[in-house]
């Protein structure tokens, strides 16, 4: 349970990426994404990544059979920064088992993932020996605490899910079910970043200094995709922050 914990808590490192048919979309979205990298999570088949156009814009194409890794990228912002958060997705296939609600079904065709620091004296026993095996296994530690926004098959929007695996991953419904045909292609979600993080661990966020895509079908041995947009990190009055996804 502990490795399996460790590798749910586990980093990434650089994946080519597929062009995009526009020379000069492909340029700035490759830009955009200069600071971003994946690695493929220990004891994981990878999940491919590939950068595309879909309706006419760049994106970040996930497809996952049967495996799991994510894209991630460093920062470090102050909470009293961060006020809001806005990103777009596009919703693809995925298995109607799988929900992050259980750990045996816990995947999901997209996931937003925030890293937070914090006081690490604070952590139980279990966790300082869960996060040294990460640091062991991946040659770099945990965050602190780990805030997913995640679509489900069927979970309520809403629900909060303590992670089985390890009690600093919590997560958060922000989408469920399939996509019918009249709500295909682009939806665009706002979250209060603070808010979400009091709710899911009883005490303020302290500096976000992580972001990563995870697009997954590892548990319920099956295929899902989406495509990953615009992630914008806004200040109090609205405005974007440094470390935004800007396709």
């Amino acid at each position: 349970m502990l490795l399996a914990s460790s590798v749910a808590l586990a980093s990434c490192a650089w994946q080519t990426t597929k062009p995009v048919q526009n020379e000069g979309a492909e340029s700035a979205a490759a830009g955009a994404l200069r600071e971003w990298s994946s690695r493929e999570l220990p004891g994981k088949t990878a999940t491919k990544y590939s950068l595309i156009e879909r309706a006419g814009r760049a994106c970040v194409l996930a497809q996952a059979n049967k495996s799991a890794s994510l894209w991630r990228r460093g920062m470090k912002l102050a909470p009293d920064q961060l006020a809001g958060l806005q990103f777009d997705w596009w919703i693809g296939s995925f298995s109607e088992t799988a929900s992050v609600t259980s750990a045996q079904t816990d995947d999901a065709p997209a996931r937003l993932l925030l890293g937070f620091d914090g006081d690490m004296e604070r952590l139980s026993m279990r966790n300082r020996m869960q996060f040294d095996l990460v640091q062991t296994l991946t040659g770099e530690a945990p965050p602190y605490a780990l805030l997913m926004y995640v679509w489900d098959a069927s979970a309520p929007v809403d629900t909060l899910v303590i992670s089985t695996r390890s009690d600093r991953i919590r997560k958060i419904v922000v989408g469920s079910g399939p996509r019918n045909a009249e709500q295909k292609g682009w939806v665009r979600l706002r979250r209060d970043v603070a808010a979400d993080f009091v709710r899911a661990f009883g005490e303020a966020p302290g500096p976000l200094i992580s972001m990563a895509m995870m697009t997954d079908g590892d548990n319920t041995g099956s295929r899902s995709d989406a495509c990953y947009g615009d992630i914008l990190l806004l200040d109090h009055q609205g405005q974007v922050l440094p470390g935004s996804l800007q396709m």
